[in-house]
């Protein structure tokens, strides 16, 4: 199924998955999180960003170094304590 691998495509993949292989694949998804390669190494990398921030005094998260993750839309609570300089 990977890249033409095998010779099936995602379509004939979804249709011979069971429901048993489905629920394993996504409690693998919730253990271990993506399966997407290059989201994985940018977490990976915004995890030493994050590190080498907090040790130089910063308060930075790995969510802080990556962009490509989905984060919430602030509140209009949350854009007022910002301009009012609060945390």
């Amino acid at each position: 199924m990977l890249n033409g691998v095998g010779g099936r495509t995602i379509e004939e993949a979804k249709e011979r998955l069971s429901y048993a292989e489905a629920l394993d694949w996504a409690e693998y998804m919730r253990k271990r999180g993506t399966l997407h390669v290059g989201m994985s190494l940018e977490a990976g990398f915004a995890l030493i960003a994050a590190t080498i921030s907090n040790a130089l005094g910063g308060d930075a998260t790995a969510a802080d170094f990556m962009p490509h993750l989905d984060h919430p839309e602030p509140s209009l609570a949350d854009v007022m304590k910002t301009l009012a300089g609060q945390k």
